[in-house]
């Protein structure tokens, strides 16, 4: 898996900057990158998995939001099941070494927010068959 940093900075135009960090609630959606990317993105994503619950997260429900700009820069917005989360220390980074190891993404920055609070109507048709709540 490559290792690919925090992006920096944005070209022109493409986003907006504070401090040198690219923040997702800047970034341009851009809909040809999205549909080049997107799938890919939402695959590597999808072999992230909480460590206390046997599904992976984006059919959990913890990705809120994925944007990928003009630079193929990639801004995912996610929560965690509940703030004490002891995933808290390492899932981020494993959602942005995930998307990261995307071919043709260009860089990752990752969000963690709290609203809205996650619940269980967020989870997937699929999660839920996968634990049993049908």
């Amino acid at each position: 898996m490559k290792d690919l940093p925090v992006i920096q900075a944005a070209p022109p135009g493409e986003a907006v900057t504070k401090g040198g960090a690219l923040q997702i609630d800047t970034m341009v959606r851009d809909p040809e990158r999205s549909a080049a990317l997107m799938p890919e993105i939402v695959k590597a994503l999808s072999r992230v998995f909480d460590p206390e619950i046997p599904v992976n997260i984006y059919d959990l429900g913890l990705i809120y939001d994925i944007v990928v700009d003009a630079s193929s820069a990639v801004g995912i917005t996610m929560t965690l099941t509940a703030p004490a989360c002891p995933a808290a220390q390492f899932l981020p980074e494993q959602v942005r070494a995930a998307a990261a190891a995307v071919p043709g993404v260009a860089g990752v920055v990752v969000d963690v927010v709290w609203d809205p609070p996650w619940d269980r109507d967020r989870m997937s048709d699929v999660a839920k068959l996968q634990l049993g709540m049908f």
